[in-house]
């Protein structure tokens, strides 16, 4: 909507007046059709008044070509409406390939966020204009719900998994930012803002906070200080598989299963490993639930993005005399499922 407009919060983002056409589309669609029938039915109800007591209606035949009308119409509408919707929908459900990643945790009753260099935030969110967003979020306890209505992007913050929601802020400025699910007796005061800045100052505020060290350095301390190097070795010959150049690409697990290595997969392999195990590895990893804090689970799962190399590795099994798939090697990782 444009700024200043009642009752309708600004759109500051690129995906927002591309909501707002649609939206405005089937207030406008509402309407009419409202009008339309209303109107039709004082018409009607004047011109086939019944004038006589006695009168019978005369016998009305159908005719095919109004029944085809009004029966094409209204579908090519519904099917132009769902395309418009579906297409702003899948834009909205599906991040770019570069894209400055934050983390997000709901929290009875807080928002946190964590930015990869280190960063943390509560309640408040610093980005720059003109640059795209993507935040992944879960939560600490109950289902919350990240609103930003001047992006006119929302989504919910489960507990146990990993959501996404993206923006390119298009107009620098603060913007309000709501949890949009009932989630306590203090839901009301879940509330914080977002801080849209030029990228000048966004990199300013950035370097300019307390350096706590990516969140990557912390999920490598993590890692060892949890002792998870001495089973994911980076020369295969540990129990758990090479964690090197693992995320994003397909494993596959002891029940045949193929599955994508995502923040989910990572995040219930440290908490529940023994649910997917990978093939050709025994399930002998432990559980780290409760001594591993959502935000480590999170420095974990940077640490294990970050472990790239180009040097192909020639096992991610251990040494048992088959053939080994086709993985690539190096550093210290991460614990996913044994």
């Amino acid at each position: 909507m444009r700024s200043g407009t009642p009752l309708f919060p600004e759109a500051a983002s690129t995906i927002a007046p591309r909501v707002d056409a649609l939206y405005l589309f089937l207030v406008g669609l509402t309407a009419f059709m409202t009008i339309l029938i209303a109107a039709l039915v004082v018409i009607f109800m004047i011109k086939y008044k019944r004038r006589d007591p006695n009168s019978i209606g005369a016998r009305i035949h159908g005719g095919m070509a109004l029944e085809i009308i009004w029966s094409i119409i209204p579908l090519f509408i519904v099917l132009g409406i769902f395309v418009w919707a579906t297409g702003i929908f899948f834009d909205i459900a599906r991040p770019p390939a570069e894209t400055m990643n934050i983390y997000a945790t709901g929290k009875q009753w807080m928002w946190k966020f964590q930015h990869l260099d280190g960063q943390r935030e509560i309640n408040e969110l610093h980005v720059p204009v003109g640059r795209k967003v993507k935040m992944i979020m879960t939560s600490e306890d109950v289902i919350h719900d990240l609103y930003v209505p001047a992006f006119r992007v929302k989504a919910d913050v489960i507990p146990g998994r990993y959501s996404h929601i993206w923006f390119e802020a298009t107009k620098a400025g603060e913007y309000h930012l709501f949890c949009a699910e009932y989630c306590g007796t203090q839901h009301s005061g879940m509330i914080g803002k977002v801080v849209v800045m030029e990228p000048d100052d966004f990199q300013a505020w950035l370097s300019g906070g307390v350096q706590e060290g990516s969140l990557a350095s912390a999920g490598s301390k993590l890692f060892q200080d949890l002792a998870c190097n001495t089973c994911h070795r980076p020369d295969a010959q540990g129990r758990g598989p090479v964690l090197q150049n693992l995320f994003g690409k397909t494993v596959t697990l002891a029940s045949g299963e193929n599955v994508v290595v995502d923040e989910a997969y990572i995040r219930e392999s440290i908490l529940t490993p023994s649910q997917k195990v990978t093939a050709g590895f025994q399930p002998t990893m432990p559980t780290f639930q409760g001594l591993v804090s959502e935000e480590g689970i999170l420095q974990l799962i940077e640490y294990v993005k970050s472990l790239k190399t180009d040097m192909p590795v020639s096992a991610v099994r251990p040494n048992t005399g088959g053939p080994a798939p086709n993985e690539n090697t190096p550093a210290q990782a991460p614990p996913t499922r044994n």
